[in-house]
Formats: structure tokens, sequence, C-alpha cells
């Protein structure tokens, strides 16, 4: 990934919004203190450039787990729904070129790499359904094991009736109400 950093004024700008969600919604976080992972942001000012690409395209960051062992902090996507600047994408390159027409304009795969993030996994997916209802009305792309997609698949998951649900795809196929949900870890 190429190194990309915010101004010091877009870079404060962020840290206030991060730090308003983060004292917003305690119950994702509750062991976790603010000054520790704003000083962990400062130390780390590529990480603000990539939580700005996910803020910039409708996820809502929020510092959502810790692994005490490794000392690492997760920021995921926290919109209620897919995020709206990353929707209607087929899930990689191959997938976007097997297209004959209606082809969209991005893909996940590579997004996620140019934001210099990681896409969600299931067990994250679904950890994060933990801390509330997100995915209610759409539907969001998760990484896909290579098997799957060897044979033209892709996995995508939601919530519905009160559970998560894990499903199936054509890689090609893309929906105005499926996008994708990203993951950073600093």
């Amino acid at each position: 990934m190429e190194n990309h950093f915010l101004s010091d004024k877009d870079g404060q700008a962020l840290l206030s919004t991060l730090e308003n969600r983060f004292k917003a919604n305690q119950q994702r976080h509750p062991s976790i203190e603010w000054t520790t992972v704003k000083e962990r942001l400062k130390n780390h000012p590529e990480a603000l450039w990539s939580l700005n690409e996910m803020e910039m395209t409708g996820g809502e960051p929020d510092v959502v787990f810790y692994d005490a062992k490794q000392d690492l902090y997760t920021f995921v996507d926290c919109s209620k729904e897919s995020p709206t600047g990353r929707r209607s994408a087929c899930y990689d390159q191959a997938a976007l070129d097997a297209r004959k027409a209606n082809k969209p304009a991005l893909n996940v795969i590579d997004t996620v790499k140019a934001m210099g993030t990681s896409l969600l996994t299931e067990a994250q997916y679904r950890a994060l359904q933990e801390l509330g209802e997100f995915d209610a009305k759409t539907s969001s792309w998760v990484q896909t094991p290579a098997d799957i997609r060897k044979r033209g698949g892709a996995l995508f998951c939601d919530y519905r009736f009160g559970h998560v649900f894990v499903y199936h795809n054509g890689a090609s196929s893309y929906y105005s109400a499926r996008g994708f949900r990203v993951a950073l870890t600093i």
C-alpha cells in the first residue's frame, strides 16, 4: 500500500469525529479507553488515512475489538447498513472482468486493498452483530475461502429475523443493497 497521510487539520477533524462516535457508543467497547486509542492513532498517522476512507464512504468506523495479547485495536464499519459508498461492487477483479455488460465501477478486493484495510471475515461479521443490529436491510460481502472463489462463488452476510445469515452468490453479481464492511487493526 502506498503511504497516505491526512493533513493536520483533516486528521484533527477525523479524530474529533471518531472520539464523538466512541463516546456515543460505549457499549461497543466498555473496556477500551479513548485516550489509549487516540495515542495509538497519533503513532500511526497512516491509519488515519484509512479510517478517513472508511468514513468518507459511509462506514462510520468505530474501535470495537481489542486483542490484549498482541496489544491491537480493531476499527470496523459500524454504519447501520452496508456503507453507501461501497455498494454495487463485484467481489474481485476476475469477477468484474467476467461480466460481459453492465459492469459496476468497482470490485471489493481491490477497493479494500486501496483503502489499506481488510474485508471482514465471517467471524468478524458475527462478532460485530453481537454489538448491535447491522445490515437489517442490506448485505455485505465477506472474505471468501479460496475453494469457493475458484468455483466462481463468493460469500455475503446479512442480519434478519434476529440471526446472521451467510449466503453465496456468483462473484460477478452486484446489487444496490450489497456492499462490504472493512476492518483496520493497529
